[in-house]
């Protein structure tokens, strides 16, 4: 693979990191360019990058490529995502790397004597995979912007994936729960568990020399070694038939995925959306992502309350109100733009906001379910687990990523001799609903919640942020943009501020400690909103950048959530 020294000398200190845990430096200021990100030997590895003389695209894809080792239930290879670009021309657009249906899946194909599967069958299965859009998303990238051979970006991945990561006890509990699969499945049960079937202990090496195999692959002959040939050829076979042992305890139903379905994929660069919040500039993924439009909603209805910092109480109830009807909307009109006509204009008007900003009481909690909008204005028209990565560089290039395999775990399948888990990606259907603009169909990249953003201000970067968290990936960024542009909070005490997560159900969903800060029990008493803890206490694990004045930084990470997230800067 023609490695250098110095990329050898960075995989060698990042490789036994831990894969995301107890990690010093979760907030980092200086100059030049940035990083944040879950893990330690990504952040690192993006900031030798940029040492190096790469630019925040080089450095994205390269820690994108050892967070897909050591952040293996949450990304990597077998998934995809999307990333927003700001160049240092100000022009900011975004690529679309969202994993796509096989040709041959139809409304009823997660459907069986006409009752649409539950969610564990539909997931742990070949039908839920979809076309993995990770390498051709970064091929495109670098290409359109940057200055790094996808194989030059390959290379400290690939090292890690060979000298191994430790097992901390966030990978830990992630394995537990996927057990029951796991061990289904020899591929996934040799690299991920112990001879006796149970997780891998905390402080245990993991190394994949088939990932790095298949790295070193593509490093040489480019994305079209995933796409067609061996590589593909394996994902075709171990999504059509399942690889489990004989004793399976459950039915791995086949998938539906051809050669064709991998060599045509194709990660467009699609317009991103654009609001003005506050006097800035927000840009974030359109469909078929529903982040850009559903958090520009939130905001636009946000931007027409006066006096917001004046009680973070008042504010935070405002914002859950406007996510309940955001969210309403988001289900009735975002879908894959090339099978719906998604009215992405109107639901981002001004207009519209006003409208929905009209039903919110501004004392009381509203109810569930809220009925959508209207957008046309004329009565007519039609566990996730994720991970968010944030760079920046010296030249005005600004990177927001998020990439995933859906599930933590994805569909529980990797590759036999190849080293990646596959998505299950297609399970962000409404595959119970035929007839629902976001329902399962050929060729059709699924509705998403990934919201990676940039903010400028006069065109000048001044914040980037994403999180991971499924649905709540949406309201976990509005909820630090509030805190971030309208309350005056600083970028980390917005990361590490207790989160609340309204997507139009009652009660809303918060972490504990949002129930018992004084703002959680105001929000009660005051105005009758209720609260639930999910089934993970945490909600998002988000990073990002801050731009200040005279070319500082500060990149900013999770103190807590995940075990701690990590943060760096390119001159300190």
């Amino acid at each position: 693979m023609g490695r250098r020294v110095a990329t050898l000398a960075l995989a060698a200190l990042a490789a036994l990191a831990p894969a995301a845990g107890a990690q010093a430096g979760a907030t980092a200021t200086g100059h030049g360019g940035a990083a944040a990100s879950v893990d330690r030997a990504a952040t690192r590895t993006a900031i030798s990058v940029l040492r190096r003389g790469g630019n925040a695209v080089d450095a994205a894809v390269a820690a994108a490529g050892v967070l897909g080792v050591v952040e293996p239930y949450s990304c990597g290879i077998g998934g995809g995502g999307f990333m927003v670009i700001r160049t240092p021309s100000g022009r900011v657009t975004t690529i679309d790397s969202r994993e796509l249906s096989p040709a041959a899946m139809t409304p009823t194909s997660f459907m069986e004597n006409g009752e649409p599967l539950e969610f564990d069958p539909a997931r742990y299965s070949g039908l839920s995979a979809g076309v993995p859009g990770t390498v051709r998303g970064w091929s495109e990238a670098l290409e359109g912007y940057g200055t790094w051979s996808l194989g030059r970006a390959l290379h400290p991945g690939a090292a890690v994936a060979r000298r191994g990561f430790r097992v901390d006890d966030t990978f830990v509990s992630q394995t537990e729960d996927n057990v029951p699969w796991f061990d289904d499945v020899p591929s996934t049960a040799a690299l991920y568990l112990d001879p006796d079937g149970t997780p891998r202990d905390a402080g245990t090496i993991i190394r994949n020399r088939d990932l790095a195999r298949t790295y070193g692959l593509i490093a040489r002959r480019g994305p079209r070694a995933f796409y067609e040939g061996p590589i593909a050829d394996a994902i075709v076979k171990a999504s059509n038939e399942p690889p489990v042992a004989a004793g399976a305890d459950h039915v791995w139903r086949p998938g539906l995925l051809s050669a064709g379905d991998l060599e045509s994929y194709t990660a467009p660069e699609r317009r991103p959306t654009r609001v003005r919040f506050r006097g800035l500039d927000v840009w974030g993924m359109g469909p078929p992502s529903s982040g850009g439009s559903t958090v520009g909603e939130v905001l636009n209805i946000l931007d027409g309350y006066r006096a917001l910092a004046s009680d973070r109480t008042r504010a935070l109830h405002l914002l859950i109100e406007s996510e309940r009807l955001a969210f309403a909307d988001r289900g009735a009109y975002l879908a894959d733009p090339d099978f719906f006509d998604v009215p992405l204009r109107d639901l981002l008007s001004r207009r519209f906001a006003a409208e929905r900003r009209e039903l919110i009481d501004p004392a009381a909690a509203g109810t569930s379910p809220a009925e959508p909008g209207d957008p046309y204005g004329d009565g007519g028209g039609p566990g996730h687990s994720t991970t968010h990565l944030t760079v920046s560089d010296g030249r005005g290039t600004v990177v927001s990523y998020t990439f995933t395999i859906e599930s933590i775990g994805g569909n529980g399948i990797v590759v036999p001799g190849h080293g990646f888990l596959l998505n299950n990606e297609l399970t962000d259907f409404d595959y119970d609903d035929p007839a629902a603009p976001n329902s399962s169909d050929g060729r059709k990249r699924p509705r998403s919640s990934m919201s990676p953003t940039i903010v400028t201000r006069r065109g000048r970067p001044y914040l980037a942020v994403g999180s991971p968290g499924g649905a709540t990936i949406i309201t976990t960024v509005a909820q630090i943009l509030l805190d971030r542009l309208a309350l005056g909070a600083s970028l980390p005490d917005a990361i590490a501020a207790p989160r609340v997560s309204q997507r139009n159900a009652t009660p809303s969903q918060a972490e504990q400690a949002f129930v018992d800060s004084p703002e959680g029990r105001a929000l009660a008493a005051g105005y009758g909103q209720t609260f639930e803890t999910p089934d993970d206490p945490e909600i998002g694990a988000a990073t990002g950048i801050d731009f200040g004045r005279h070319g500082r930084v500060l990149a900013a990470a999770e103190p807590v959530r995940r075990g701690s997230g990590s943060a760096a800067v390119e001159r300190p």
